[in-house]
């Protein structure tokens, strides 16, 4: 170990485990002197949104406790940034900075502009990749560009070399003896808006997402597979949050569902682990999209699309982003991301398919909605999400496909268990009506105590209707820019 302190900067690898910028810093110096910046203004149009805020807050607040444990400390402190960092450095006398690699545009260029500043002021730079299986750059396709495709991109990082296995915590954090005061992280939850209260709902922080991964492999992955397109069903591994503030790594879930995989179908489990790792490629995707075409959260990957005739109707918005279309798996989802700051994945497709499709709206609408709600706000999967659906990234959705909130409800929330428990004034109505109220017999609704236009809405549009529109609108635009 050689003398001095090392600055770790933290971000989103909220962990002790697998954080490679952390455990060189303990491996090379004496002290380490870990430390968060809050300053979102600095993510230029995506700064956190509320929920983001609100487990944030609660994360470090499990962190500080974890570090502290070690016996070191976490400092949090306000930007901007490099004046925040440099200053930090002097105060404790460090001569390097490590941190982790992030991909975001906004967040990328300032990890870019920090490092100039410190090396300005002699303060050595280190970083590592501590949030993905591989790095962006990693995977390319024959030719050298980058990929469009899942399927390809997956089978060849499949193919590539092992990924490298998680890396041990340190066990021991030394503090330097001078750190200046900072903020708390109540302090960060303070400047959100009203949300929900996640303490409910989750467990954010490193031990959180271990219980929440150790859950998983134990009882659910067996039948994730099937499972995890069931809203009625606590079939997903609900990591996406842990996984967004890098509470837990992609390589210590990778080196997990591997060893389910490689019982080569002797175990009943295997199947549903295969499911989970093509999940993470899915995430992988979504960031080396992201690094290779940085304008894709604003704007559409297919050019054509900038053209395409978006509607406008700011009341239609509203009863979309409350849960108030009338079509009940839709408003469901809906108000599971407001109560709870999450949504079933199965869901997330039908709302945005309601917005883009349906109701014709800018899927940018709906993507920053997200980001204001979702607790596991990424904006590489949001984004990815979101075009994929609308039609206009890569390896989208076809144009022609239009998911059926009412068939679709049917299928996957048979008995109306999802919608019932986010809807309660629907919770009377049988299961045969629950995602069709509007067809449901005058008897039937005034038994369930429900007036459609007055306890629930009439469907805001119709569907058929809307699907034959939105086919001529994205098949016009096919035409057009062939």
């Amino acid at each position: 170990m050689g003398t001095g302190t090392a600055v770790v900067w933290l971000r989103n690898d909220l962990r002790l485990s697998d954080n490679p910028a952390l455990s060189a810093a303990a491996e090379s110096y004496d002290s380490v002197a870990p430390v968060f910046v809050w300053s979102p203004d600095e993510a230029g149009a995506w700064s956190p949104g509320t929920a983001s805020r609100s487990w944030l807050a609660l994360s470090l607040a499990s962190l500080f406790v974890d570090i502290g444990r070690l016996g070191g400390h976490l400092s949090i402190l306000a930007g901007p940034t490099a004046s925040a960092l440099l200053a930090f450095a002097r105060t404790t006398g460090a001569t390097a900075v490590y941190w982790n690699r992030r991909y975001e545009p906004a967040l990328a260029a300032l990890d870019a502009h920090v490092e100039r500043r410190l090396a300005a002021a002699g303060v050595r730079v280190h970083v590592f990749a501590g949030s993905l299986l591989r790095e962006p750059e990693a995977l390319t396709t024959g030719s050298g560009s980058p990929y469009q495709v899942f399927t390809p991109f997956m089978n060849a990082g499949l193919r590539a070399a092992p990924v490298d296995p998680p890396i041990a915590a340190p066990s021991l954090l030394v503090s330097p003896h001078a750190l200046p005061a900072g903020l708390r992280p109540q302090d960060i939850a303070g400047t959100s808006r009203s949300g929900p209260d996640l303490s409910i709902h989750w467990s954010p922080g490193e031990s959180g997402a271990a219980s929440a991964a150790a859950s998983f492999f134990s009882e659910i992955v067996g039948d994730y597979g099937e499972n995890r397109n069931h809203p009625d069903r606590l079939g997903t591994s609900r990591l996406s949050p842990h996984i967004a503030f890098g509470e837990i790594s992609p390589r210590t879930l990778l080196q997990r569902a591997n060893a389910i995989v490689s019982c080569n179908g002797s175990c009943h489990i295997s199947a549903g682990a295969e499911a989970f790792v093509r999940q993470l490629h899915w995430r992988e995707f979504a960031y080396h999209l992201l690094h290779y075409h940085p304008h894709t959260p604003e704007r559409p990957l297919r050019a054509r699309f900038d053209v395409f005739p978006w509607s406008r109707d700011p009341d239609a918005l509203e009863a979309w982003q409350s849960g108030m279309t009338g079509y009940p798996i839709v408003d469901a989802g809906m108000r599971e991301l407001l109560a709870t700051g999450w949504m079933h994945n199965r869901v997330r497709m039908l709302v945005a398919s309601l917005l883009t499709k349906d109701l014709l709206l800018p899927w940018v609408d709906g993507a920053r909605w997200f980001w204001e709600r979702l607790a596991d706000a990424d904006l590489a999967n949001n984004t990815f999400g979101w075009q994929w659906v609308a039609g206009c990234g890569a390896d989208a959705a076809p144009y022609f496909r239009i998911f059926n909130p009412v068939l679709q409800g049917e299928r996957f929330d048979t008995d109306g268990a999802y919608v019932k428990r986010w809807i309660p004034e629907l919770e009377a109505l049988p299961a045969a009506w629950v995602h069709r109220p509007w067809g449901a017999p005058s008897g039937v609704l005034a038994s369930a105590g429900i007036t459609l236009g007055r306890e629930y809405p009439q469907p805001i549009v119709d569907h058929a209707s809307a699907r034959l529109r939105a086919l001529a609108v994205y098949g016009s635009l096919r035409d057009i820019v062939k």
